[in-house]
């Protein structure tokens, strides 16, 4: 019987030289679903799906990936992946259905099935006009759509996102949510690492938080939110004497003053404290210009999180050479 989980991390650590990347990972993601890890530059996050993916071996702890330890089994493990890292893995000199049917032969399709696949593939990722173009002739984010085209060949159980949207306008990486979004509606368990925290926002189910080579938080994004701050009211007076007038009338919990901007903000913990705010200034002929409420987004999570941790994100490791035991090709 499989285990609920397709990714389970238990103890993870990974030295380079004298240091220490990762500090004691532990991650389970549900089958069927995707988790998002944030982290700082040199958090760790790339050696874990490296970790993941067997391109590096962990120094001690065990990854277990669709049932298959990632040390005792590596071939189990590749056969149940797909990866698509940051930097585009395509043979620019030829065209993107090439590149898809390469993809496709050394996934020992044959070769009517790769072409098969190879035109499922250019449709599905909107390519199909430029699929007998040369790939350097793509925009970027085509090529990252082709990339992840190339990870779907034979479709896998689980699938790495490694910072796949870096570097993309606006648009492009609205494409690739929508894809990413189908994907997930196929029964595909992901894990995304990202710097774009509006991207686990709408993406995750779950978020971890990686800081300094640990987790540091996990939950749902809300769960999250919540657990950094509350929603806040956000008033701007009309006038500088209004302002001064409303300071001394309105209290509360996390209550902020600007007198730049003649803002006035606190935390609310039910509808009836704004009526409050609302009924006190009412009462006392103070013009307002504008209301607002905000909640906590993923950003203030990200900073509280990481400033509370304290510590210190690990430096990016010197140039490593991996041995051929350490890497593979991902097939």
């Amino acid at each position: 019987m499989k285990s609920q989980y397709a990714i389970q991390i238990k103890d993870l650590r990974k030295r380079y030289g004298d240091v220490e990347v990762l500090k004691g990972v532990d991650l389970d993601v549900r089958r069927g679903t995707m988790l998002a890890l944030l982290g700082p530059n040199g958090a760790g996050k790339t050696t874990v799906v490296k970790a993941l993916s067997t391109l590096t071996r962990p120094t001690s702890g065990t990854v277990t990936v669709n049932g298959f330890d990632t040390v005792r089994d590596r071939n189990g493990v590749r056969s149940s992946i797909g990866l698509v890292s940051q930097f585009v893995a395509l043979d620019w000199m030829h065209t993107g259905r090439e590149n898809l049917v390469m993809m496709g032969r050394l996934q020992r399709l044959s070769k009517p099935n790769a072409a098969k696949r190879a035109q499922q593939l250019l449709e599905q990722f909107e390519l199909l006009d430029a699929g007998d173009r040369p790939v350097k002739t793509y925009s970027g984010g085509m090529k990252r759509r082709l990339d992840l085209a190339a990870s779907l060949i034979v479709t896998p159980a689980v699938l790495f996102l490694d910072e796949p949207t870096t570097g993309l306008d606006p648009r492009s990486r609205q494409v690739m949510w929508d894809v990413i979004r189908k994907m997930l509606g196929s029964g595909i368990t992901i894990l995304l690492t990202t710097q774009y925290l509006e991207e686990a926002d709408q993406l995750a189910d779950e978020i971890a938080v990686l800081n300094g080579g640990r987790i540091i938080a996990q939950g749902t994004a809300e769960e999250l939110k919540q657990a950094v701050g509350k929603e806040r009211v956000e008033v701007v007076l009309a006038t500088d004497e209004a302002f001064r007038r409303a300071g001394e009338l309105i209290t509360g919990e996390g209550l902020q003053t600007d007198p730049e901007t003649r803002t006035i903000s606190l935390v609310i913990e039910a509808p009836s404290h704004v009526k409050r705010v609302l009924d006190q200034l009412e009462q006392h002929d103070l013009e307002l210009t504008s209301l607002s409420l905000t909640k906590p987004t993923l950003d203030d999570v990200f900073f509280a999180l990481t400033k509370r941790d304290g510590t210190p994100v690990a430096p990016a490791p010197a140039a490593h050479t991996s041995t051929d035991s350490e890497v593979g090709a991902v097939l």
